[in-house]
């Protein structure tokens, strides 16, 4: 049997996809379109990982993926394509083989590299639909400009500690990200899952979802979430839905569109640091060590982390003091004295640093570079990466 000129399913996956066959709304002919589609997932991560896998498993004939990072080892509490023999492999080369093993009847394109305004168009060309597995707000709005100027849907997803958002943005003439958040939160503000915590499985709750809405919209049966927004608390285990509207003033989807080009997401997100922004003194791990053998006195750790963060471990002689409360309590930092600020990953300490200046603080200040992770990498000392 020949559907539209295609490739028939070979005998050995009528018998995988019986499952599916049996389905009226699927059958012989939309497990076809299955194997014709093509689905471009950009991240191998929390999200990407079960969404990998389940399209995987359902017969996506041809399944691109993008990453740029490699496995680490605090990735396997919830990134499920990887598994420990995978630690120190780029993450595209992992999920290839474990994509290829789940189901050897499809296609892997692997795209190993950041995704940029400058590659973006080029990869995403020749999908028929994206999905979203990123974790931050630079790309989320790269990806949908994207979409939009290609005019292909875009299948949502986010998390955060125990809760999770899902919504396919652009598709069926509906809102794309940009209707629901016009601008971006300031840097610094939304936590990353490395920084905040995420449960293991939540990930997977949502990928699951984002997996299914790419079935049904290749297959056009169900009713997709194009204008709900689906929000997910798993410790209350609570799903609301929220009805999302076009903005017909939308800079790039609306009635008058001002953006037709991909632009630089990294300085429309913030995160570029002015020119003329005064540079923070920083300490590597192993010069702060060095201070602390050689002149304790003379050094103090202002570790401004959570606490469940100080409960991992923290350095010796460490004064805690939360980052809501450095500012009004910049009081009790000694002026005599070099105060090197502590975070996960020397982000927020960094941020701190520069909100006491611009409180007027004019003590000695310096942020360790990298963080206590830095610190667990070239130290030790009682301190884990996570």
């Amino acid at each position: 049997m020949k559907t539209n000129g295609t490739v028939p399913l070979a005998r050995e996956e009528l018998t995988r996809y019986s499952r599916h066959l049996i389905l009226p709304e699927v059958g012989y002919e939309g497990q076809q379109k299955l194997k014709d589609s093509r689905v471009l997932v950009v991240g191998t991560g929390g999200l990407g990982s079960p969404v990998d896998l389940y399209l995987a498993a359902a017969g996506i004939g041809t399944l691109g993926i993008v990453d740029y990072d490699v496995v680490d080892e605090t990735n396997l509490q919830r990134q499920i394509v990887h598994g420990t023999r995978d630690v120190l492999r780029p993450k595209t080369a992992s999920a290839k083989d474990r994509l290829e093993d789940t189901n050897p009847y499809i296609n892997v394109e692997v795209f190993d590299t950041y995704l940029t305004s400058k590659n973006a168009l080029e990869i995403f060309k020749s999908f028929d639909v994206i999905i979203d597995g990123t974790d931050n707000f630079a790309t989320r709005y790269l990806i949908n400009d994207a979409c939009v100027l290609l005019d292909k849907p875009n299948i949502y997803g986010s998390i955060f500690r125990f809760e999770g958002q899902t919504t396919v943005f652009h598709h069926q003439n509906g809102p794309c990200l940009r209707c629901l958040y016009p601008e971006p939160p300031p840097p610094g503000l939304v936590p990353t899952c490395s920084e905040g915590g995420v449960l293991g499985v939540l990930p997977g709750i949502i990928g699951c979802i984002q997996a299914n809405e790419a079935i049904k919209i290749l297959l056009n049966i169900g009713e997709s979430l194009s204008g709900r927004f689906v929000l997910f608390d798993s410790l209350k285990m609570k799903f609301r839905e929220l009805k999302l509207r076009k903005d017909p003033h939308c800079p790039i989807c609306g009635q008058n569109r001002t953006i037709h080009e991909l632009i630089d997401y990294e300085e429309f997100c913030g995160l570029k640091k002015p020119k003329d922004l005064e540079p923070v003194d920083s300490l590597e791990a192993v010069d702060l060590k060095t201070l602390l053998d050689e002149t304790p006195a003379a050094v103090q750790i202002i570790d401004i982390r959570e606490p469940h963060e100080v409960a991992m471990g923290t350095l010796p002689n460490s004064k805690y003091i939360p980052f809501g409360q450095v500012v009004r309590r910049k009081e009790e930092f000694n002026p005599d004295v070099l105060n090197v600020f502590i975070c996960k990953i020397g982000v927020r300490s960094e941020l701190a640093i520069r909100a006491l200046k611009d409180a007027g603080y004019t003590g000695k200040l310096a942020n360790l570079k990298d963080g206590t992770n830095a610190w667990a990498r070239d130290i030790g000392d009682n301190i884990v990466v996570y």
